[in-house]
C-alpha cells in the first residue's frame, strides 16, 4: 500500500455506536406523526440522510402539522438526547486514533450525520480534540454512497485522496471512499458480512495495530 498521511472515519458505528439511537429517535418522531414504521424498509432509510429519511417517510404517510425541516430537526435533538444518556463509545476507538496520529498521520471525519450532532458525538466519546477535519453531507448535494463527503474531508485535510485511507462499517460507506479514490478498511467489530468484501482491508476492533496503515 502506498505511503499514506490520513485516515478518515465514517462516525455511526464506527467512532460512535449510535446506529441504534438513530433507529430509535426515528421511530419515536415519526410515529408521533402517524407513521407507520416498519423494519423492511430499515436497510434502505439507515444509509439515507436525515433529510432524506424525513422525505422518505412523508411520501408514504404525509403529515400536515410541521414541515419536513422540523421534523429533520427533532429527529437530530432526539439523537442527541439519546447519545447524552448511552454509554455510546467504540471501545478502544480513541486509543486507537492517538496511535495514528503519534505516526504522524492526520485524522478526518466524514459522515452522513447533520452537522449539529458531530462535534457533540466526538465529545462524548472524548475524541474531539484528535480531529483535524470534519465533512458533513448536510453540506453536500449527496450524501453516501456518493464520494462527496470524502472528497471534502481529504480536501480540508489538505492531503490528496489516494494517500487517505478510510475506516467504514457500511457498504454506501465503502462505494464513497471507493469512488473517491481512496484505500477502504471495513471496520467489522467483530462480525462478518458480505458488504465488507469491498474492503481493501479488514479491522475486527480498534486494539488492533495500526501498522498496516503505514506501509
Amino acid at each position: 500500500m502506498p505511503h499514506k498521511k490520513a485516515v478518515i472515519f465514517d462516525m455511526d458505528g464506527v467512532i460512535i455506536n449510535s446506529e441504534p439511537l438513530w433507529k430509535q429517535a426515528e421511530f419515536d418522531v415519526f410515529s408521533s406523526l402517524g407513521v407507520v414504521i416498519s423494519e423492511e424498509f430499515t436497510p434502505i432509510t439507515q444509509t439515507m440522510t436525515t433529510a432524506e429519511v424525513a422525505e422518505f417517510w412523508f411520501e408514504k404517510y404525509p403529515w400536515k402539522t410541521i414541515s419536513l425541516k422540523e421534523v429533520e430537526e427533532r429527529v437530530i435533538s432526539r439523537v442527541i438526547e439519546l447519545i447524552e444518556t448511552n454509554n455510546c463509545t467504540i471501545l478502544g476507538i480513541r486509543g486507537f486514533m492517538e496511535r495514528l496520529k503519534a505516526q504522524g498521520l492526520k485524522i478526518g471525519v466524514a459522515t452522513n450525520s447533520p452537522y449539529r450532532i458531530i462535534p457533540f458525538a466526538l465529545q462524548k466519546v472524548g475524541v474531539y480534540e484528535l480531529i483535524d477535519a470534519i465533512s458533513s453531507a448536510e453540506f453536500e448535494e449527496k450524501g453516501k454512497p456518493d464520494p462527496a463527503v470524502y472528497l471534502s474531508a481529504s480536501q480540508k485535510l489538505a492531503i490528496k485522496p489516494h494517500e487517505c485511507v478510510v475506516v467504514e462499517d457500511s457498504h454506501s460507506g465503502m462505494i464513497a471512499a471507493k469512488s473517491a479514490g481512496m484505500t477502504v478498511v471495513a471496520f467489522t467489530n467483530g462480525q462478518l458480512h458480505t458488504s465488507f468484501e469491498l474492503a481493501d482491508f479488514t479491522l475486527s476492533y480498534f486494539d488492533d495495530s495500526v501498522d498496516f496503515l503505514l506501509h
